[in-house]
């Protein structure tokens, strides 16, 4: 089983949560649903869009696109979430997001 979890920057936030917290529920539970399909392994909808990032696309509404990243074998990081309409401004925050996790875990160990 793979770990999902949310990245949270140096104050503590989360871009992920706070990007859902918008969503009306049939879109909250498209993207719970690719979600659980990244825990139990299912990245068939899944494109790798430059250093270390990927996004998954969900076919439906505006076209949600959830932004992460993998830590390893089995730890997925939630890095942001949006539409295909910001998709360039959305990709370029979660690739700053990427890059302050591995900056900030190298320095914890």
């Amino acid at each position: 089983m793979i770990e999902v979890v949310e990245y949270e920057d140096e104050r503590g936030k989360h871009p992920f949560a706070a990007w859902f917290a918008t969503l009306n529920t049939p879109a909250a539970l498209k993207v719970r649903t690719a979600i659980a399909r990244m825990e139990n392994g299912n990245f068939s909808n899944v494109k790798s869009i430059g250093e270390g990032v990927s996004e998954t696309k969900i076919n439906f509404g505006p076209g949600y696109r959830v932004y992460f990243a993998k830590d390893g074998a089995t730890l997925v990081i939630l890095l942001g979430g949006g539409t295909k309409k910001r998709q360039s401004r959305d990709i370029e925050n979660a690739k700053r997001h990427w890059s302050d996790y591995k900056l900030r875990k190298k320095k914890r160990s």
